[in-house]
């Protein structure tokens, strides 16, 4: 039922065996969490010749439960990936933590909107820093003051999700 014009963003972990079924039905990846992930994305889109837009996955808070770079990693993690011709860096996203009160998150806004200044100010060739894609449906106000210029508010438009194992009732 979609428009034949809708442009799709792939959001969530990206496995590197799933890259060839994603690249070309998509026109941005939020999760680039490893420079081994841009990699193969790199690989596959030069077999079609295409320039692949991304965004790196950053862990601000530094949680074991999600992926990406620290803080510190990113933009050596950006230099590295900029290298490649056929992968475009256009920002940053983070997954901020769940939390009750969504003021308790501004400062994993302040730190990932400050990194993507930072890394924009080293002027690297093929790296924007145009896209900042935090918030979600609980937090999404915080993150929009603090910088954000995309927010991911699923939650909000289709409701919770059902863990496997789970029944809405």
């Amino acid at each position: 039922l979609m428009p034949d014009d809708i442009r799709w963003h792939m959001i969530g972990h990206l496995q590197t065996n799933k890259v060839r079924q994603v690249i070309d039905r998509v026109v941005l990846i939020h999760s680039v969490d490893s420079v081994a992930l841009a990699r193969q994305i790199e690989k596959e889109a030069a077999k079609r010749d295409l320039v692949v837009d991304i965004l790196l996955e950053v862990n601000v808070a530094g949680e074991e439960s999600k992926f990406g770079f620290s803080v510190d990693e990113a933009e050596e993690a950006a230099v590295e990936i900029a290298k490649f011709a056929h992968v475009r860096i256009d920002g940053l996203m983070t997954i901020a933590p769940f939390v009750e009160n969504s003021e308790e998150n501004r400062d994993v806004f302040q730190k990932l909107f400050q990194l993507s200044v930072d890394i924009k100010r080293k002027n690297i060739d093929n790296v924007k820093m145009v896209v900042l894609s935090m918030g979600m449906t609980g937090d999404f106000e915080k993150a929009v003051e603090e910088g954000a210029s995309v927010i991911r508010v699923g939650a909000g438009i289709f409701g919770a999700r059902t863990r496997i194992g789970e029944i809405n009732l």
